[in-house]
């Protein structure tokens, strides 16, 4: 689905990226884990053909997206349903308003068209009904929903997770975690998950990519990430996969 190439980006004479090869199953969840600062972030933005990297392909559906110009590049996007990590709901808009946004600006449905497909949308994510609910009014877990809701509302190939766990309790996380594997059974995607969460990349994932000082220094299913000997990839799991056997 996505292949990268020797990608290289740097930024003041920083070398963030220094050659990233990864291939991204179709169909499949992946994780890409890494310390902060390991580039994880920046590889997203050139994953979304937000950053031009300095050398280097990203190829999404035979498509090298760094030789394309603006609208091809935003053709491409529309395959695309990203989720942040702070939602980013737009507070001034209610549930619905929220949800039917991008059908508003990409599509020419209909208001009827709009409201039923937001509906249905509203109903895969498990919150019926609360169309005329203000951001403000919903929990977290909630929120992670609609703003679920609304990524997929223009049935995405690919869909993005950036950092989804981050600073929510336990339960919630599970609650995310779950909405996750949920949502590409559903709908039979392609996932990629940015994250530090280790406990949820072995829950969930299929493969799992570990990004180091600007390399992929690891990359497999998760029992072979478990098995690595790889010194930084063992460093780095060890106090999660402790805690997680002693559960």
């Amino acid at each position: 689905m996505i292949e990268i190439k020797n990608l290289k980006k740097s930024f003041n004479n920083q070398q963030v990226l220094k050659g990233v090869n990864l291939k991204i199953k179709k169909g499949k969840i992946t994780f890409i884990i890494g310390k902060s600062g390991s580039g994880k972030s920046v590889l997203l933005k050139h994953i979304l053909g937000l950053i031009k990297p300095d050398e280097g392909e990203i190829i999404i559906n035979g498509k090298d997206i760094t030789k394309l110009n603006l609208k091809e590049l935003n053709e491409v996007r529309k395959k695309f349903g990203v989720l942040f990590q702070n939602v980013a709901l737009f507070d001034s808009m209610n549930v619905f308003e929220n949800i039917a946004f991008p059908l508003v600006e990409h599509t020419k449905l209909s208001k009827m068209e709009i409201k039923r497909k937001v509906a249905k949308t509203l109903q895969m994510v498990d919150l019926e009904g609360i169309e005329e609910k203000m951001p403000s009014e919903l929990s977290g877990g909630m929120q992670k929903r609609v703003g679920l809701a609304r990524a997929i509302i223009l049935e995405p190939e690919i869909l993005i997770f950036d950092e989804p766990t981050t600073g929510l309790d336990p339960v919630i996380c599970d609650a995310v975690d779950n909405m996750i594997v949920d949502i590409q059974r559903k709908l039979q995607i392609t996932v990629l998950v940015v994250s530090h969460d280790i406990p949820a990349t072995f829950k969930i994932a299929d493969y799992v990519a570990m990004l180091d000082k600007g390399l992929i220094v690891e990359y497999g299913t998760p029992e072979d990430l478990k098995k690595s000997k790889n010194e930084t990839v063992q460093e780095f799991l060890k106090r999660d996969l402790f805690f997680m056997e002693v559960q």
